[in-house]
């Protein structure tokens, strides 16, 4: 039996990830966008909507949704954290130690 090759060394950039995490949370039908809730001049203010801080080999995430009306927020925001971490951690090869979701709005 054949040992399977070793994934070879990858440098990703911050926006790589930052993307990766933002498509992760569209697959989940409860997130209507990756952003802040509120009027556009405050997003404007606050900075963007998903940020990466890489320490060592660790990455943490922090990522704002807004949820479709109606929708649960406990559950959605769970299945966030998990498909942006295993969609890190899969398609990237890095080790997350914390993605932080906040639901920031609802709806339009």
């Amino acid at each position: 039996m054949t040992e399977p090759a070793a994934r070879p060394d990858l440098s990703v950039g911050r926006s790589v990830i930052v993307e990766t995490a933002r498509l992760a949370a569209l697959e989940i039908p409860e997130v209507l966008r990756v952003d802040r809730g509120g009027p556009r001049w405050r997003a404007l203010l606050a900075g963007p909507p998903v940020m990466v801080r890489v320490r060592g080999d660790e990455v943490r995430v922090r990522i704002r949704i807004v949820a479709r009306p109606g929708a649960d927020l406990v559950a959605p925001a769970g299945r966030v954290r998990s498909a942006v971490a295993a969609a890190v951690e899969r398609l990237l090869g890095l080790r997350v130690g914390e993605v932080t979701v906040l639901v920031d709005g609802v709806g339009g």
